[in-house]
């Protein structure tokens, strides 16, 4: 069984900081807390970690100046920014200081992990992904994401760009949960409210289009998202 991925945490809030690092040892990391950038840097010195998660604001070393330290000796091991601080000025000096991401508090813990998993990704190298299925069969219809085309039997419809996408993920996830928060930060970019609202409208009209087929339903799933029920026959 393959050792669980570490990281490391530097934040001086010690309720965000526990709420963090509680967090992603639920979903798997082991995740280790530091409260202030020269503990980070002496924890990031005994070495060992996939991953870090620094906070600007900071006691004794703030999370740049610890950044531009272990950049020097260590250009590989990704860097996460969590900060209150939204300036422009303050993202572009994040970069300058070797970040691989930077996420704005507040946040939503599930952004946060999406985040992870991609810079995680980047710095692994992505597998590669399988290609895609040109024709998706749920039930006794069809959808071909590269044409946006969804055939059901009460006839053929053009998907718009969104409903493709947003179609698209529950076919791959087919009987399994599309989470919410991955659907909205892959096809509208973040989880805001407003995006919420929106993808709500847009599972409506999923459900609508679909409405012919009865061995294919999209179901709620409360607290997490949608689940495509397909039944083959």
């Amino acid at each position: 069984m393959s050792q669980p991925l570490k990281l490391l945490v530097v934040e001086d809030d010690p309720n965000l900081g526990n709420l963090l690092t509680e967090y992603l040892r639920a979903k798997g990391y082991a995740a280790d807390l530091r409260t202030d950038g020269q503990q980070g840097k002496e924890a990031y010195t005994q070495g060992g970690y996939d991953l870090l998660i620094l906070d600007v604001m900071m006691p004794l070393k703030d999370g740049f100046t610890l950044a531009k330290e272990i950049r020097q000796k260590d250009t590989t091991t990704p860097i996460i920014f969590v900060t209150a601080k939204s300036m422009k000025q303050d993202t572009i000096q994040g970069f300058q200081n070797g970040a691989d991401d930077y996420i704005t508090k507040p946040f939503v813990m599930e952004e946060l992990l999406l985040r992870i998993s991609a810079v995680l990704r980047r710095a692994n190298g992505a597998e590669p992904k399988a290609p895609e299925p040109d024709d998706y069969r749920i039930g006794a219809s069809s959808f071909e994401p590269r044409k946006q085309v969804l055939r059901t039997p009460a006839g053929e419809r053009k998907l718009t760009t969104k409903e493709s996408e947003l179609l698209r993920l529950l076919c791959t996830n087919r009987n399994d949960v599309l989470e919410r928060s991955a659907a909205l930060i892959e096809v509208w970019g973040n989880d805001s409210y407003f995006n919420g609202r929106s993808m709500d409208v847009y599972i409506a009209k999923l459900r609508k289009y679909l409405r012919a087929d009865p061995a294919v339903e999209i179901i709620n799933v409360h607290g997490k998202g949608f689940r495509l029920i397909a039944k083959e026959g």
